[in-house]
């Protein structure tokens, strides 16, 4: 299995979220080449502003685990993680990060700033980006342009 691979099941979570009226990000979180959690945006649906993709992900694949020690994990995301979901990488202990599109309004993976890598902190992950950007950007601007 490839990163194109996994980041089209993300992709598949992301078309999902914008059917549902929700800002189309999507995620999935692999061990082993098994994916082991997946989700989307749920903040609309929930009422809450903390159910972004990547933590819908990580709550699923703790509960599923029954530990939040997610080590030895890649997460793919269609759009570059903001600085909650990147704290939440590290403090789960994700070893990879792999993401579409970045996001210069709040990309905390390399872009805005750089939670994922940043050395004060007591864990880092390797970050892989540009993975199907331009599909991954393709589903943002459409849903954008369809609510304009």
């Amino acid at each position: 299995m490839t990163d194109e691979t996994f980041m089209h099941l993300a992709l598949a979570e992301a078309r999902v979220a914008a059917e549902a009226g929700e800002v189309p990000i999507g995620a999935v979180l692999v061990r082993g080449g098994e994916v082991i959690a997946r989700g989307r945006n749920l903040r609309e649906t929930l009422s809450d502003p903390t159910a972004h993709a990547e933590i819908v992900v990580l709550r699923e694949a703790a509960r599923a685990k029954g530990t939040w020690h997610l080590e030895d994990t890649t997460l793919y995301v269609t759009l570059e993680p903001c600085p909650m979901c990147a704290g939440a990488l590290v403090l789960a202990r994700v070893a990879r990060l792999v993401y579409g599109v970045p996001d210069p309004k709040a990309g905390a993976a390399g872009t805005l700033m750089n939670v994922a890598q940043d050395e004060r902190l007591n864990h880092r992950l390797e970050v892989t980006s540009g993975v199907l950007a331009d599909e991954c950007g393709a589903v943002l601007k459409e849903f954008f342009q369809a609510r304009r």
